[in-house]
């Protein structure tokens, strides 16, 4: 199935692993010669500072299905820990399942 960019960012990023809309596709990466897709960029949540943003990169790996009107993802994400009472809803890392034979992204820099 050939997707393009335009149709991906218009689609819902939902995980199926506790059901949350985590939004919609920001990004795409990929390496330049060989075009060889990655995963996706989801913008996470503001905190204090409009500025920074806490994005969360998803490995194609963990890309369960793309459908008509949604991205089905399947993740573990780990939530920083609550500060002075209050509930965080930032979502900082996706724990990629460990699969045998996979190689980490930084070998590719």
């Amino acid at each position: 199935m050939e997707t393009s960019y335009r149709e991906l960012k218009c689609k819902d990023v939902i995980n199926i692993t506790d059901g949350r809309n985590l939004g919609r596709t920001c990004d795409v990466v990929f390496t330049f010669p060989e075009g060889r897709v990655f995963g996706i960029v989801v913008p996470g949540k503001r905190g204090i500072c409009p500025f920074r943003k806490n994005d969360l990169f998803i490995p194609l790996k963990n890309i369960a299905k793309i459908g008509a009107d949604a991205v089905l993802v399947d993740l573990k994400i780990s939530r920083p820990e609550p500060r002075g009472g209050k509930r965080r809803e930032n979502y900082v890392c996706a724990q990629p399942d460990e699969a045998p034979g996979r190689r980490d992204f930084g070998e590719y820099e």
